[in-house]
């Protein structure tokens, strides 16, 4: 028996019940440990799955550095190969225009005899009587091709021909023609006229006469004999031609 104000002994105490002290027993003394053994299986599993991971990721990155440097061999050997199927080609569209050109020739210069001294002579005089003579004509067309500048000694005289023409049907042919191989400026061989001369030839081409070209004519002549003629004059072309028959002169 206790008083009122004694305080219970640890004797006095109630015995735990059999609940608690399954529980109690359940966790035992390791329970009441941090889990020591545990924790370090769990860091080692860890620290060994650290030391992987970069195995394994540097595996795929070496994989994809492959990838990325065969990608890169690949596109250049095929840019490579791109740029030397480009090169071959423009390299055979080359050898083609040329051989075109040749097996087109230069068109035959006008048959006619053999100048004499005093027609070689008359040349000197004026570009007139240059242009008079078919030996003149081919002499100087001779020294045009020197200079790349013979399309107009060619276009002059395709508008010759043309003035002879009758037939209207031919006549509109030839103009065609004349137009396309010196007109057009896509053509190789396009004179340089001004542009007031080219709006009167597209005028006239809409019905075409022996008279289509006759202001591109002059303007094309005007030029050889302001720019060309006086280079022709003092000529190797012009120079030999006067000596060699001069010396035959004097030989015969």
């Amino acid at each position: 028996m206790r008083g009122a104000g004694e305080q219970p002994s640890p004797g006095d105490q109630p015995a735990a019940t059999g609940g608690e002290a399954g529980e109690e027993s359940r966790r035992g003394p390791a329970a009441d440990t941090p889990m020591g053994s545990e924790r370090m299986e769990m860091r080692k599993r860890q620290m060994s799955t650290t030391q992987e991971i970069p195995g394994a990721a540097q595996a795929p990155l070496s994989t994809g550095n492959q990838g990325s440097n065969a990608c890169c061999f690949c596109w250049c050997c095929c840019c490579s190969c791109s740029c030397l199927t480009v090169r071959n080609q423009e390299e055979e569209r080359a050898r083609r225009t040329s051989h075109e050109l040749q097996a087109e020739g230069i068109p035959n210069c006008e048959e006619s005899p053999a100048p004499t001294l005093e027609e070689v002579n008359a040349w000197a005089q004026s570009f007139d009587k240059l242009m008079l003579t078919p030996a003149g004509r081919n002499a100087f067309r001779e020294f045009l091709r020197t200079e790349f500048s013979e399309e107009n000694m060619l276009f002059w005289m395709a508008c010759e021909e043309l003035k002879q023409e009758s037939n209207k049907s031919v006549i509109e042919e030839k103009a065609r023609l004349i137009y396309e191989d010196y007109i057009s400026i896509l053509s190789p061989k396009e004179v340089s006229l001004d542009s007031r001369v080219r709006e009167v030839i597209n005028r006239n081409m809409l019905e075409p006469s022996q008279h289509t070209f006759d202001d591109a004519q002059l303007q094309i002549y005007t030029l050889m004999h302001r720019d060309s003629y006086p280079r022709f004059m003092n000529s190797a072309i012009y120079k030999d031609l006067l000596q060699s028959l001069s010396e035959k002169s004097i030989e015969a």
